[in-house]
């Protein structure tokens, strides 16, 4: 007989402990505060601990921040370096031709930061105000009411029982109920993805378009560290048809963080997110930087690339979306934090507000009214303009961000990701170089540096929904690209003793970047919550 659930009722449960979650938390108890209220107010995380599965690049702009702390520098908010010089280059195979940095690529007045490192932060100052955050908690289904009403989250076992002993299944975990629940789980969020089909959120939007970030972070020589220095790419190694870029920024003691971001709506099956990266490092102007350095750090994780036409609506009955969840991401700028935090503090003031109503209608107006509404809609077309190839992409931006600023007429649309791919036989194969072990690696050691981690003895949280279709689909007029848009190995084509191809799945090695849930051609692979504290274990990233 399986026991009853344990349940626990709030006000108000958020499902993510991102900035997006974390400003939601703050700003509730802020509001509760000033008028003398009590609201409880519950953060629910699926990483082991705080930032543990928090990753950017990161430059990050102070706005939303000071709005929801004005004293952020008092407090010791941890952004220890301003940005003092930008560039932007395009590279060729052997050459970097600088050209002029794009208005919305301005980084006066922000900083270069580790995302973890402000995230943990950010956690600190909301518990000092009551709220009770929980690492180690992975949503693993939605509660809903007799009449399709969201009540809150199911948390699946983190795998220990009270004895101590290991649970055969984590299904069983606990039932934390709330008024309203805010869905703050970051791109492509399990739970979200569920909310989006059942309350038909999609709606009248655009469909949402992706982008994988890549990063490293290095330890490089004093002489060769430029604190401040902001640097983006365009061009190769990705040819004309491929959406992406790279990034270099300088921080900290003598650390880069170096990265690429490779837009997932490509053509080519045979291409490799992770082996563009490894390539963009032996570009002459990046390998002279990185020789006799020390990379000290890995992680991967997808984005929300769509903008202001594929936002979904963002509430419904019992609950709301904000963040990444909802895409709210600035594609011209390449930030998304602000943007998020921004978000989770107008669905607090919202929430407050209609904290005894149904459904908190007044968010999404409440987002119109704001700077965070006019920031995305301004830039709508710069990421739907690179569907026609890199020199038509770059021409329309500076038309849009230097003349029109965004006031036209016209909003572009976007095209699904999944449906992008190429049969693999009308496309070319891509060599790649081998890894040579000091500027690029292999995915194996690389997940190594990300601490990712899963219990082997959890069921697979990435589900084949029809798995024959690995084979007569993905590996038949495909060759399989799910063994390359991964970025950590969890895909592997292997040969049966009756020499017919398998597709094996390496779950543990999983670093959470829901690639896989996007690119997938059939949308065959379903990515549902591991248990809790499973996946990466990100620290100064």
């Amino acid at each position: 007989m399986i026991p009853p659930r344990e349940t626990m009722d709030y006000d108000v449960l958020i499902v993510g402990a991102g900035l997006a979650g974390l400003s939601a938390a703050v700003r509730l108890k802020q509001l509760a505060a000033a008028q003398g209220r009590q609201i409880s107010v519950c953060v629910i995380e699926k990483g082991a601990e705080i930032g543990a599965h928090s990753l950017s690049g990161a430059v990050f702009e102070p706005r939303a921040l000071a709005e929801l702390f004005p004293d952020w520098q008092q407090r010791g908010a941890p952004l220890h370096t301003p940005v003092r010089k930008d560039g932007f280059l395009l590279l060729t195979r052997q050459h970097a031709i600088p050209l002029p940095t794009p208005a919305s690529l301005n980084n006066h007045g922000n900083y270069i930061i580790s995302l973890c490192e402000l995230t943990r932060w950010l956690a600190g100052e909301a518990e000092q105000l009551g709220v009770e955050i929980y690492p180690g908690f992975a949503g693993a289904e939605i509660l809903y009411g007799e009449n399709g009403r969201v009540l809150g989250v199911g948390v699946g076992d983190c795998g220990v029982n009270k004895q101590g002993e290991k649970t055969p299944a984590y299904v069983q975990g606990m039932a934390l109920r709330a008024r309203h629940t805010l869905f703050a789980e970051g791109c492509r969020g399990s739970l979200t993805k569920q909310l989006i089909a059942r309350f038909d959120l999609a709606k009248g939007a655009e469909p949402q378009t992706y982008g994988l970030g890549i990063k490293e972070v290095w330890e490089i020589s004093a002489e060769k560290h430029q604190p401040g220095f902001v640097l983006h790419t365009a061009g190769w190694p990705l040819d004309s048809n491929t959406y992406g870029g790279g990034w270099v920024y300088h921080y900290g003691e003598n650390l880069v963080s170096i990265g690429m971001v490779v837009g997932l709506d490509y053509q080519n099956p045979f291409l490799s997110p992770f082996a563009e990266m490894q390539r963009f490092k032996h570009h002459p102007s990046i390998a002279r930087l990185l020789q006799g350095g020390k990379r000290v750090g890995y992680g991967a994780r997808a984005l929300s690339e769509g903008g202001w036409q594929a936002i979904p609506k963002l509430s419904f009955p019992g609950g709301l979306l904000v963040g990444d969840a909802a895409g709210f991401l600035n594609v011209a700028k390449i930030k998304g934090n602000h943007t998020a935090m921004k978000s989770g503090m107008v669905a607090a003031e919202a929430v407050f507000a209609q904290l005894d109503n149904e459904e908190v209608t007044q968010y999404p107006e409440k987002l119109k009214e704001s700077w965070l509404y006019q920031e995305l809609y301004a830039v709508r077309n710069i990421r739907p303009a690179f569907h026609y190839g890199l020199w038509a992409g770059l021409l329309y931006a500076g038309l849009d961000l230097f003349l029109l600023r965004g006031r036209t007429p016209w909003t572009f649309h976007h095209r699904p990701d999944h449906r992008q791919l190429k049969p693999a036989a009308q496309m070319p194969r891509i060599a790649y170089p081998k890894p040579d072990g000091i500027i690029s690696f292999d995915k194996l050691s690389s997940v190594y540096l990300s601490n990712t981690n899963h219990r082997e003895d959890q069921p697979c949280h990435l589900q084949l929904l029809v798995p024959e279709q690995a084979i007569s689909l993905n590996h038949a007029v495909y060759d399989s690209p799910e063994t390359r848009y991964c970025p950590a190995g969890v895909y592997e084509m292997v040969m049966q003793e009756d020499g017919a191809p398998h597709l094996h799945i390496n779950g543990q090695n999983c670093i959470h970047c829901k690639s896989c849930d996007i690119k997938d051609p059939g949308q065959n692979i379903n990515w549902v919550t591991p248990e809790g504290g499973g996946g990466p274990r990100y620290g100064g990233m």
